[in-house]
């Protein structure tokens, strides 16, 4: 101390000290940051705060984007060079993964609490389970076994399934304007698309049972989110045991024999482990965005990205679709740009429905408390202005 007080006296220490203590209160801040993050994820009502709070609708969506384009290239990867021709299995593995690292963020402390149990019923757990199952699993079995145009084809259909859906099971109905845009969106992702149709019987089925269990899964991991106190982590932790044990039921069915054969070196692991660990990030991001949107939108957002990706695709890379699927491609775009758009403004519609609910009975209130007061004292204040 003898040295910094002969190079900066009193005042260097006053400066030290004050340093020492905002680096402790910065420390204090932060601890106490740590410590009411940890108790809102101890209830379901704060882990479905943070979410909502961390994760909006805007970040969902481009988290949910980002990894989906990752994922094709991952399991482009894995089905083209490293030849893993088990879609189910390939979807198994995803699920185990997923499993796996949502047990370790338990261990952690780091996994958001779930609603009472008498809040959702298992039934309705183990039917979101088991769709998933069916979704997931039949629609890499309709990647395999269609041609790219087929599968989006079939992707289209999951639309309008989803609004008769939701019709019959909640009464939710979609404004004309919005039908005509997904009507846009759906011809201009079909036009785009059209060059690459192929026709196989047996992947036809596929992608026709594939549509409803799709739709229905989507329906599903959005009105739980919504409409209870689940979150996207804590709705995965309850499900994905029944989705594998459905995925293990589907695999005799629909993958070819020869998986124990496969070459299990490190190359080919390690490319099905980055796949596996997409898988998790697509399914968690999905439910992001499913609880932040609405299954429509997610559909929507799924067409967007078919468009991107073709006219990626044609501007960066110099490949060649043609015209018609460029065309195709550019009025889907418009479609969505019209129906995201038509969202925005039906949820700020909303929003302000609700205020005047809470506002106007206390302006009324105030305003007969104001008449009733001049009321009774008009005649007392009479007799002094005469």
């Amino acid at each position: 101390m003898g040295i910094l007080d002969s190079l900066f006296g009193n005042g260097g220490r006053r400066f030290i000290k004050r340093k020492d203590s905002d680096a402790g209160e910065a420390g204090r801040a932060l601890e106490e940051l740590r410590g009411s993050l940890y108790n809102e994820l101890r209830t379901s009502e704060g882990a479905k705060r943070q979410q909502q709070r961390f994760c909006g609708p805007v970040m969902a969506m481009t988290f949910n984007f980002m990894v989906a384009v990752g994922i094709i290239l991952g399991n482009k990867l894995v089905m083209g060079r490293v030849g893993f021709n088990f879609p189910i299995f390939l979807t198994f593995i995803h699920y185990c993964c997923a499993w796996i690292l949502l047990a370790i963020f338990k261990a952690l402390s780091l996994l958001p609490a779930s609603p009472p149990a008498k809040t959702t019923p298992f039934s309705s757990l183990f039917s979101l389970g088991v769709v998933m199952a069916f979704a997931s699993g039949l629609a890499n079995a309709s990647l395999k076994h269609n041609s790219v145009g087929f599968y989006q084809m079939a992707k289209i259909s999951v639309t309008p399934t989803i609004v008769i859906a939701e019709f019959f099971l909640f009464k939710k109905t979609v404004s004309f304007h919005k039908v005509l845009a997904l009507a846009v969106v759906s011809v201009g992702v079909a036009v785009a698309t059209i060059t690459d149709l192929e026709f196989n019987f047996f992947g036809a089925c596929i992608a026709l049972a594939w549509i409803v269990p799709s739709a229905v899964n989507k329906i599903l991991w959005s009105t739980l989110q919504q409409q209870t106190n689940w979150t996207a982590l804590a709705l995965m932790w309850r499900t994905t045991p029944v989705t594998i044990f459905f995925l293990v039921a589907l695999m005799p069915w629909l993958d070819p024999p020869g998986v124990l054969s496969f070459k299990w070196d490190v190359h080919n692991t390690s490319a099905i482990l980055i796949s596996a660990l997409l898988g998790f990030l697509l399914q968690w991001s999905g439910a992001l965005a499913l609880g932040a949107t609405s299954a429509t939108s997610h559909v929507v957002l799924g067409q967007f990205k078919t468009c991107v990706i073709l006219l990626g695709g044609y501007f960066l890379f110099g490949s060649d679709p043609g015209w018609t699927s460029i065309g195709g491609a550019v009025t889907a775009l418009g479609g969505m740009t019209v129906y995201t758009s038509l969202s925005l403004k039906e949820s700020k519609e909303k929003a302000s429905d609700q205020l005047p609910k809470h506002s106007v009975p206390r302006q009324k209130l105030k305003s007969t408390e104001d008449d009733d007061n001049s009321r009774y004292s008009t005649p007392d204040h009479t007799p002094t202005v005469v």
